[in-house]
Parts: structure tokens; C-alpha cells; sequence
């Protein structure tokens, strides 16, 4: 079994089983013609189930068969320009040369001894990222693996930075349409479940300032503390972007901790046109980016930025088989004094190299394009009577509803449209997702895919509409 092992005398087995791997996934990325097959978890659980994990088959050459059918038959294609469904993008080429070179090296990033150039990296996109943000040289931060997880780590640092130990006075702001990690990560600080205040927002799904200021003010006169205010710049259903400035000048005013959570809208910092979107960013505290999101990166690759680097310590905890006491004073660079994981995966690497190939303007394109697609997505939309659209997007999401042309109850719609978008995965052919506004159920593009063209959205339209019809004209039958 010692021939499975990744070393100097297997190094040509590993360049022979790589490679495969690498041919079979290229050619099903260049012969996919649809980003979903289609299949049912009725129909993929058998196939599953029927492999005994107790009889291994033996050679690379047979798994990678075997995967065929339980795996690359059936995964759901973010590269294709009919997926439209969650914030999932199509990756970059360095950045997947990146991860095949992390995953084969295997660094954990938690310690300099396990890491060495990989530790130095992180922070050279630490600091990188930072700057773009506008923070200044007291900034930090570390790689997480994804937004729940920097959201959480915000919320903490947060959470320790108001000095108090009656957590049930403390309160967290955010609008309704944050993410829900914001609730989850009160919980899991018990902070109880009351201690978020859901703030309403305006037409444009921001929140709305005022009220904010008047939420403040109510828990200010209850003896209660405003812990944090958490902005969002781009939400998961509509990518809106809170208004930065006036939420930092309440957040001074009455000592809150500013989080923003731009885990979509990162994108923005590498824009050269839309960078004033996120203007008001460099006066939070924290920062939650997710560039497996907007910088077109493999998952997981996500960071928490902090203004102050030294408010990190509160994660910091010290092992002396890890990073003693004495490694700080020997100036011994280890990055789990700031995170709250300990085994860390290099994914700073995939930026790196996305970075060194590419530059932050071709990144900033990519994200770029994808906005424009969706104002034109959005004059689709409102064009066209068949459909409701919410929002004019700031970023890349349109959230939408079909309405047809014969009157009906807003229930019967909002089955038809639940309908449309299960029948539409079914088929394969187009993936889109779904949410409720104002309690009815709505369908969402989330477009992040650069190839994606407006005659895609026209026909993805045309074929929800043909399902709903269907649906509703079956109904009437029934009736």
C-alpha cells in the first residue's frame, strides 16, 4: 500500500493518475451540454449505495470509471452559462493550477513550521486585500473557509471588544435581508436569539438608515449595548449594498462595532468602475469577503479583514506543541494565533496565482461583465409582461416572479412559479434559483458567469414561462 503514497518514488504515478484526472474532468467540461442531467436522488441513491467502500478497486484508472457514474455524470455545472442559480461561479484556470499545486504539497497553514513561504503568502494577500478595502497599515486578517465562518469570527471579536459580561444586554443590527450566519452566529456566541434586530429595508432592499438610527436610540434608552451593526454589500437574494457611510457615522456615534459583510460584493474591489460602490467599506472595523464568490475562485477561499489587527487576539489561544508563548517573542509568524481553525488548508494559494496571472484588473473585468449582464437582464425583465422583476441590481442578481396573463390567485402563482423552477431542473437545461419576497415565491437569477449572454436569460425565460403555463393550464384541467 506504500505505493499510494505521494513521494520522491511515486512522483511518476502521481504525474500518470493526475493527469487522467485532469483529461476525463477537461473532457466533460468540453462535451457538457447542460448544466444539470437532471437526475433524482431516487434514481443516483442506488448507484451509491451499491459500491462497497470495503473492496477498493484497486487502480486510479477504475475509480476515475467508476466516479463517471456516481459523480461527473451528474454534478451540476457551475461553468455552464445556464447555471443561474446560487452564488456559485465558473473558477479560473490559475486558480485551479493552484489548488492542484496545495492539495499535492498539503501545507496546513496554521503554523510557520508547517508552512514556511505559504504563511508569508497569506499575508502578502492580507495585506493586499486590506489596502484595496482602504484599511491602514494596523490591518490584519486570515483565510477562513467561507463567510459563515468570518461572519462568526466578526460577531466574536466583536462581542469581546464591548467589555461586558452580561451578554443578554448586548444587541446585533442587521438588515432583513442579511445572512442568516448573522442570527447563527449570535446563537452560537450566546447571545440568544433576541439579540438581533432585524432593520427594515427601503424599495432598493437597503437598509434603511433611519430606522437604524431609531433602533439605536430605543437601546440606548433600555440600558441596553449596541454590540455591532452589520452592513452587507451585495445580499444573497437581491445584491444590494447597505449605505456604507451613513451605517459607519451611526456606528461612531454610538460605539458599534461596523462588520460588513461583503462576501458577494467583493467582487467590487477589484472593479475600476464600480469600486465606488463599496465607498464608506474603509471605515468598518471587519470586513467578510468571499472570493470564491466574485474573484472566480475554486471553494474555499474566503478571508475576515480587520482595521485593527491587534483585535485578532481574542481568537488567539497558545499550545506548546503548536505556537508557545515564546514564538511571539522570537517573531515567529504563525497564523493560528488569528484564526479560529487550527489545520488550515492553503487556499491563499489559488488567489496567488490567480493574482500573478491574471492581475486584479482582469478579475475586476470578469465581475464587471456580469453586472452589465444583469442591467441588461434586468430590461429583459421589465420589458417583458410576463414577469414581476423586484430590484434594479447593483451587482449581478435579479430576483423575478411569472405572472400570467389570465387573472389568478397570488397562491396559484406562486405554485406555478415553484413549479417552473423544479420542472426546469428536472429537464437539465437550465438551473435558477428561488426565494420568497414579501411571502411570495419568487425565481433569482444569479448570474457570475461571463459567458453567460442575454439570449440565454431570454430563452431560460421563455422556457419558465412554457413550464408555467403548463403547470397552470394543467390545473384548469383538474379543475
Amino acid at each position: 500500500m506504500r505505493s499510494h503514497l505521494l513521494n520522491d518514488a511515486t512522483a511518476e504515478s502521481y504525474r500518470r493518475s493526475v493527469t487522467e484526472g485532469v483529461e476525463r474532468v477537461a473532457n466533460k467540461l468540453a462535451t457538457t451540454r447542460r448544466p444539470f442531467s437532471g437526475v433524482t436522488p431516487a434514481e443516483l441513491a442506488p448507484v451509491i449505495d451499491a459500491v462497497d467502500l470495503d473492496r477498493p478497486l484497486g487502480d486510479s484508472s477504475a475509480a476515475l470509471d467508476e466516479l463517471e457514474s456516481v459523480y461527473l455524470r451528474d454534478a451540476v455545472y457551475f461553468h455552464h452559462p445556464r447555471y443561474l442559480g446560487h452564488l456559485n461561479c465558473p473558477v479560473v484556470i490559475p486558480a485551479v493550477l493552484g489548488e492542484a499545486v496545495l492539495s499535492a504539497v498539503n501545507s496546513s497553514l496554521d503554523t510557520w513550521d508547517q508552512s514556511a513561504g505559504g504563511t508569508l503568502i497569506e499575508r502578502k494577500l492580507i495585506d493586499w486585500t486590506t489596502g484595496r478595502i482602504g484599511f491602514g497599515p494596523a490591518a490584519d486578517g486570515v483565510f477562513t473557509s467561507g463567510g459563515t465562518q468570518s461572519n462568526l469570527q466578526a460577531m466574536l471579536l466583536a462581542r469581546e471588544e464591548a467589555k461586558t459580561d452580561d451578554l443578554s444586554r448586548l444587541r446585533i443590527f442587521s438588515s432583513e435581508c442579511s445572512h442568516f450566519s448573522v442570527q447563527k452566529s449570535a446563537t452560537l456566541l450566546g447571545l440568544g436569539a433576541d439579540a438581533v434586530i432585524s432593520i427594515p429595508v427601503d424599495r432598493d432592499k437597503r437598509m434603511q438608515s433611519v430606522v437604524l438610527a431609531a433602533e439605536l436610540e430605543a437601546c440606548r434608552a433600555e440600558g441596553l449595548t449596541p454590540m455591532a451593526i452589520v452592513a452587507t454589500a451585495g445580499t444573497t437574494d437581491f445584491g444590494s449594498i447597505d449605505p456604507l457611510p451613513e451605517v459607519a457615522a451611526l456606528a461612531d456615534e454610538y460605539g458599534a462595532w461596523m462588520h460588513v459583510d461583503a462576501a458577494y460584493g467583493c467582487g467590487l474591489l477589484a472593479s475600476r468602475t464600480r469600486r465606488h460602490l463599496l465607498d464608506g467599506i474603509e471605515r468598518a472595523d471587519s470586513v467578510t469577503v468571499d472570493y470564491h464568490k466574485s474573484f472566480f475562485q475554486p471553494v474555499s477561499s474566503s478571508a475576515l479583514l480587520v482595521r485593527d489587527g491587534a483585535t485578532l487576539r481574542h481568537a488567539t489561544y497558545h499550545a506548546d506543541y503548536l505556537n508557545p508563548r515564546r514564538a511571539v517573542t522570537e517573531l515567529i509568524p504563525n497564523q493560528v494565533d488569528k484564526s479560529l481553525q487550527t489545520t488550515r488548508r492553503f487556499d491563499a494559494l489559488k488567489l496567488w496565482m490567480t493574482l500573478r496571472v491574471m492581475g486584479a484588473d482582469g478579475v475586476g473585468e470578469l465581475f464587471d461583465e456580469v453586472c452589465d449582464l444583469a442591467r441588461e437582464g434586468f430590461a429583459l425583465l421589465a420589458a417583458d409582461p410576463r414577469y414581476d422583476v423586484v430590484v434594479e441590481p447593483q451587482l449581478s442578481t435579479l430576483v423575478y416572479r411569472y405572472i400570467p396573463e389570465a387573472v389568478t390567485s397570488p397562491a396559484e402563482i406562486d405554485r406555478a412559479n415553484l413549479y417552473a423552477r423544479k420542472a426546469l431542473f428536472a429537464s437539465g437545461e437550465a438551473v435558477v434559483a428561488g426565494t420568497k419576497v414579501d411571502g411570495r415565491q419568487y425565481l433569482k437569477f444569479t448570474l457570475l458567469n461571463p459567458e453567460t449572454t442575454a439570449a440565454d436569460i431570454t430563452a431560460v425565460l421563455d422556457l419558465i414561462a412554457g413550464h408555467a403555463e403548463q403547470y397552470l393550464g394543467e390545473t384548469l384541467v383538474h379543475a
